[in-house]
């Protein structure tokens, strides 16, 4: 019975995907994803006892190679669907056809997908850095179910609506590891990240945006899979909610505690004293 269940959803996959990597079957991916989990478990514990490794030289070249495979997914989504003229940029059904605009899209909705999983190597860095206070529940979850998500989508829906989410996120990826590439170089860029504020809001600008995009596609109701705009809604859902509380924690919180307070001394008179609570 759940032989003929799995097969039955099998059947409904993309056929033009099914014989790429990892994509035959959900084991690979699924597994790399649980064995993340266990390492996220596991992993500060191994360290407890050992050196915080120091990884600038590493993180550069890290950090610069998925700024380069970023910008070449941007371009890549940007090419096959905006400058596509027989693309519709508010809502697009998947097109399962051998033209070479649909492979191009579906080839690189593959690599989106692929580098979510070179992306796990975002936590094991803080691992071995020994910064653990990253290794947020916010960051677990994003890094992990990306993975399992963008391998449904490669698999049933690489392409069509699937692409505004991908392109959303190339853009800000390209901001992001530019600036923990930059980040990685040394104390003395620190002058030049002044924008790390504005990245988070932008981060958290992209999941609205992809929430409203996704919510017109699905009331348009183009021939897409609805039951797959549901799921990003309610996912982007998450986020914004995960993110926001984040933003709220770092940065208003913050500026709440540095605001100056009166107290009233003995003689009665008020006095001002400023407290800061640094990072």
């Amino acid at each position: 019975m759940v032989g003929d269940l799995y097969s039955g959803i099998m059947s409904l996959s993309d056929p033009r995907t099914s014989e790429w990597f990892l994509m035959d079957s959900p084991i690979p991916s699924y597994t790399a994803t649980a064995l993340y989990l266990y390492l996220v478990w596991k992993g500060p514990v191994w360290m407890k006892s050992r050196p915080a490794y120091k990884l600038n030289k590493v993180l550069v070249v890290y950090n610069l190679g998925l700024v380069f495979l970023s910008v070449y997914m941007f371009w890549e989504i940007f090419a096959s669907t905006v400058l596509n003229a027989s693309f519709s940029l508010v809502c697009q059904p998947v097109d399962t056809k051998d033209d070479p605009m649909a492979i191009r899209l579906a080839n690189v909705c593959w690599w989106y997908f692929f580098s979510k999983i070179i992306e796990f190597m975002d936590t094991f860095f803080f691992i071995l850095r020994k910064k653990n206070n990253q290794i947020t529940f916010l960051h677990v979850y994003h890094h992990s179910t990306m993975v399992l998500l963008w391998w449904i989508g490669v698999k049933f829906v690489p392409g069509g609506e699937s692409y505004f989410s991908a392109l959303v996120n190339s853009l800000i990826h390209i901001l992001m590891y530019t600036y923990y590439g930059l980040s990685a170089i040394g104390p003395h860029m620190q002058k030049y990240l002044w924008w790390k504020k504005y990245m988070t809001s932008l981060q958290l600008l992209q999941f609205v945006i992809i929430l409203f995009h996704t919510s017109f596609a699905m009331y348009k109701d183009c021939g897409f899979p609805n039951g797959y705009n549901a799921a990003l809604i309610l996912y982007m859902v998450s986020h914004i909610v995960l993110f926001g509380n984040f933003y709220h924690q770092t940065y208003n919180k913050r500026k709440e505690i540095a605001k100056p307070y009166e107290k009233i001394t003995k003689n009665g008179s008020l006095r001002t004293q400023k407290i800061y609570h640094g990072e």
